[in-house]
């Protein structure tokens, strides 16, 4: 793994954000707000305009945002995504300035992760793989957990920066450790969503108002994440994405291709969330894809 030099203290070096998505762009913004020297990039154009407000530079050219930077942080899609934009033609790697530093949110997987710090470590940079947990309101608010896999070094370095961003830090081991968490939260994630309707699909069936489990059971032992933020959201039938369906599926994809790689068998409940995720698709169409997650709720709500 590359060695890069400790710059703890330093936190005026140049940095360039990629992808601004619902959860990058809101990232980028506590790093422009934060008067920090920012150029941003996004693969389609008209998502830029509020970090330019904020001071950030917008560069319509990858090479432009990434060759005068010395941190990159990347924010994309799944690890089809990552590699194209990191190691395609007119990507991050050939613009990169060597001892620099990439980092990426986006949730790719251990192996994928392992595989660029592998590339970058050759061309003399790092990569630190750092998927966040949150949600759009951990964005917003700057209180992600970040969960960081790789060089020690380097994660002390973009410190000061991931603590704009994140309230919780977590520096998880080797390259691909980051991933391997995020995979775990999002189990987390997705069976606590399974509770939580069940709970309410339970109280309808035993003549309860279903907002009853949502108003009275949050501070209880009972209560999660998916509970306080999701389940207000589902009372109102706001099933607009802070996380979609589509990147859920995606990191559920992930464990199981992680857990066949370790010649594991399935985890049930993982597998069943699976299961009503892609029920609430086959009954939605296409569209349903980019739903929230909490629109599992559809799976249940004629139960």
């Amino acid at each position: 793994m590359a060695q890069v030099n400790s710059t703890s203290s330093r936190t005026t070096e140049a940095l360039a954000f990629l992808g601004m998505g619902i959860m990058g762009a809101a990232m980028a913004s506590h790093l422009a707000s934060a008067g920090h020297s920012l150029r941003v990039w996004n693969r389609s154009a008209g998502k830029t305009g509020a970090l330019e407000a904020l001071g950030a530079t917008a560069c319509a050219d990858l090479g432009e945002a990434v060759s005068s930077s010395s941190l990159i942080f990347t924010c994309l899609g799944d690890e089809k995504d990552v590699e194209s934009v990191l190691l395609g033609a007119n990507g991050v790697l050939e613009h990169l300035p060597a001892g620099s530093v990439v980092v990426d949110f986006s949730t790719i997987g251990p192996e994928t992760a392992r595989r660029l710090a592998d590339r970058f470590q050759a061309s003399g940079s790092c990569f630190l793989d750092a998927p966040v947990t949150g949600g759009d309101v951990g964005a917003r608010n700057g209180t992600l957990t970040i969960m960081v896999g790789g060089d020690a070094i380097a994660f002390e370095r973009v410190r000061p920066y991931l603590s704009l961003m994140g309230k919780t830090l977590v520096h998880c081991g080797v390259s691909g450790s980051g991933q391997a968490l995020k995979l775990c939260n999002q189990v987390l994630c997705s069976v606590n969503l399974v509770a939580l309707l069940e709970a309410m699909t339970l109280a309808r069936r035993l003549g309860l108002d279903e907002s009853l489990v949502v108003e009275a059971l949050g501070n209880g032992a009972g209560g999660s994440w998916a509970l306080s933020n999701l389940g207000p959201r589902i009372l109102k039938r706001d099933f607009a994405p802070g996380f979609s369906i589509r990147h859920m599926l995606k990191d559920l994809r992930l464990v199981g291709e992680s857990l066949n790689e370790g010649g594991f068998g399935v985890l049930g409940g993982t597998q069943w969330s699976v299961q009503r995720f892609n029920q609430v698709v086959e009954e939605g169409g296409a569209a349903a894809l980019d739903l929230g997650t909490q629109a599992m709720y559809l799976a249940y709500e004629d139960s």
